[in-house]
């Protein structure tokens, strides 16, 4: 058994928007962002992300262009526009006030 768990319905944008913050990323890296900074919990299946990906640029919360990786192939980058960086602060909003409510619950309220 592996110690990963699966996405909860809902984070993807949240986890896409907020790995893009820093900077303009291609989807491969993405991924693998998540699967680092979450100590390997947390993993993005490709069937998931590009469909997301697709979807925030179609909500105009992110912008894609073509470029050239550390690896000196074509890639696809996305970053955040003003319109996502405002959808990530609304949607880490929301996440905290769930996670500490359903903390709330779990310890016996």
């Amino acid at each position: 058994m592996t110690g990963r768990i699966e996405l909860p319905q809902g984070t993807l944008d949240l986890l896409i928007l907020r790995t893009l913050l820093p900077g303009a990323q291609h989807g491969w890296a993405i991924s693998e962002r998540v699967q680092q900074v979450s100590s390997e919990v947390l993993s993005i299946q490709q069937g998931s992300l590009y469909p997301a990906l697709h979807r925030l640029e179609r909500r105009g919360w992110i912008k894609a262009r073509w470029g050239t990786s550390d690896n000196n192939r074509r890639a696809k980058y996305y970053e955040l526009t003003r319109t996502g960086e405002k959808q990530l602060e609304r949607e880490t909003e929301a996440w905290r006030k769930l996670t500490v409510a359903v903390a709330q619950i779990l310890e016996g309220a």
